[in-house]
């Protein structure tokens, strides 16, 4: 029913034309706003178009007006089913946010025709831009577009406050289209969206009932440094990997590692037993298309290692991890290592995480677009190392205190792929020893999972052997509302090939039987240990 039954007589597109104009006061809101309002609403129809099938619902699009005139406004969008289940679902938003996530699509950006979307099941969902939006072309990505981040207000929303301030006005609107409040609330995202998700287990946990984060940009402060010192060690005299390297060593990587696993299927799942050295690469001098130079090994095996920042005073972060590039990370293609080196001003053509390091350093740490994040070294920043802690204590979600979380009744579902190059599994993977370090592993085991899937990038944007789908809110909703721990799962490989594994929990690794089918999850088993 589209308002709870018995409250009015109306019409669903009645009720829908109702919350144009509607406002929200700021004293509604849990953090400092001057208010809301609704921009726009409209009904649209059902259909039931092959891969894109959407229910009839109100399309709600509106904004949040900052505190300061010169911020920019939170855009958010709501869409409300005729046929609503009584729940509410936030989606996370990525990289540096501006742009408002497709609510009436697939969550996590799984295909139609594997996993249900929210919308479809039912529920009330609704996002936000962060608070600020992106300009078309300022960045090869919407998303990588950090020019709001010289205004404070902005800055902060994106930090986070965005997130407690667009599901306060969507829960407000709800309960004036429905005549009541969702009897459950769940958030999911992936990559910023999954360091979303964990920020309202963390500062808001009676607001979300149970939360889905997908490859966390957990620590998005300590990272973006991290980007830093991995690509100005590319930017270096003779270091950049172009595009014949970059197929040469993932070819290298996978004939030393895919069958560690018992099945050469270009995937590599027994990560800990890949001990690929690069040097087996090496050239006599420079790099031809056949072998890597001394300088492009030396800024790979950067990528690869931990990088430890010393000078922190204040954030709570002091390294990261390093990315798996010498275990299956694909670093080919144009949301990778594209084509050119990373450069001041920035190219279109240079690597990803180059611009989101320009980005960053530009108008995060240096507020300034004309500065040269090259001429930054983020193990050494000088001068610029207070405004660096600054970034990171606002940035970097890095609390692993859930009681709260866990003790209302909180779930939440953790996965990452293990040939993420953008945002690392290793990260994650010390984001969870640290929360079963500070909570107990027995406590973190009651309402909390943490999943790895071989051959995953970074999500379906990135390159990946394995992209996987399953349903993951169904796995929540039974853990939440029926009391059902997830049991085991089985993932379906949307890819080229149509093969399934299944889902191993972090600390084990899909084994392959030596017998069955090697594209049935049935002939694996998930295993600890090389």
């Amino acid at each position: 029913m589209f308002l709870a039954a018995g409250t009015s007589a109306a019409s669903p597109p009645a009720i829908c034309e109702a919350l144009l104009g509607q406002t929200v006061a700021a004293d509604q809101i849990g953090l400092p706003t001057r208010g809301a309002r609704v921009i726009s609403a409209r009904m649209v129809r059902a259909r039931g178009a092959r891969g894109r099938a959407t229910p009839a619902y109100c399309e709600v699009r509106g904004a949040i007006d900052p505190v300061d005139d010169a911020a920019p406004q939170i855009r958010f969008a709501l869409d409300l089913p005729v046929a609503w289940n009584h729940k509410a679902l936030m989606m996370g938003g990525g990289g540096f946010d501006g742009v408002i996530p497709d609510t009436g699509g697939p969550m996590l950006g799984e295909p139609f025709d594997h996993v249900v979307p929210p919308l479809l099941r039912g529920y009330a969902v609704f996002a936000s831009d962060s608070g600020h939006q992106a300009v078309p072309g300022a960045a090869p990505i919407p998303a990588v577009d950090a020019a709001f981040a010289v205004n404070d207000e902005a800055l902060a929303n994106f930090g986070g406050a965005a997130l407690k301030k667009t599901r306060d006005v969507a829960i407000k609107l709800m309960a004036r289209a429905y005549g009541q409040t969702p009897d459950r609330t769940y958030f999911a995202g992936g990559s910023n969206g999954g360091r979303e998700g964990l920020l309202v287990a963390q500062r808001w946990p009676d607001d979300f009932d149970g939360v889905i984060v997908a490859f966390p940009f957990w620590n998005a402060g300590t990272t973006a440094l991290t980007f830093g010192a991995v690509m100005n060690g590319f930017a270096a005299p003779g270091a950049y990997l172009p595009p014949a390297g970059q197929a040469l060593l993932f070819d290298a990587v996978m004939a030393r590692c895919d069958g560690l696993d018992g099945l050469k299927d270009g995937l590599i799942a027994n990560v800990d037993a890949c001990d690929f050295d690069p040097s087996v690469l090496r050239c006599a001098g420079p790099a031809k298309d056949t072998c890597l130079s001394d300088p492009q090994i030396l800024a790979l095996r950067r990528y690869d290692a931990k990088i430890s920042y010393p000078y922190r005073t204040r954030g709570r972060e002091r390294s990261y991890p390093g990315f798996p590039v010498f275990a299956g990370a694909d670093l080919r293609g144009d949301q990778q290592m594209a084509s050119t080196l990373p450069a001041h001003p920035a190219v279109a053509t240079m690597p990803v995480i180059a611009h989101f390091w320009d980005q960053f350093a530009r108008f995060v740490i240096a507020r300034d677009a004309g500065f040269n994040p090259l001429a930054l070294d983020p193990e050494h920043p000088g001068r610029r190392v207070g405004r660096i802690n600054q970034v990171v204590d606002l940035l970097d979600a890095d609390s692993v205190d859930l009681t709260r979380f866990k003790a209302r009744g909180g779930r939440l579902i953790l996965y990452h792929g293990l040939a993420d190059p953008i945002v690392s599994p290793r990260s994650t993977a010390a984001y969870w020893n640290r929360l079963q370090t500070v909570m107990g592993t027995d406590a973190v085991g009651g309402f909390a999972r943490f999943y790895v899937i071989p051959g995953y990038g970074h999500g379906p944007a990135g390159l990946s052997a394995f992209n996987p789908a399953w349903d993951a809110i169904g796995v929540l909703e039974a853990w939440v509302e029926e009391g059902v721990s997830p049991g085991p799962q089985t993932i379906a490989d949307v890819g080229p090939k149509a093969r399934s594994r299944p889902l191993c929990e972090y600390g084990t690794w899909p084994r392959y039987d030596g017998r069955g089918d090697p594209m049935l999850a049935s002939s694996f088993r998930c295993v600890v240990g090389m």
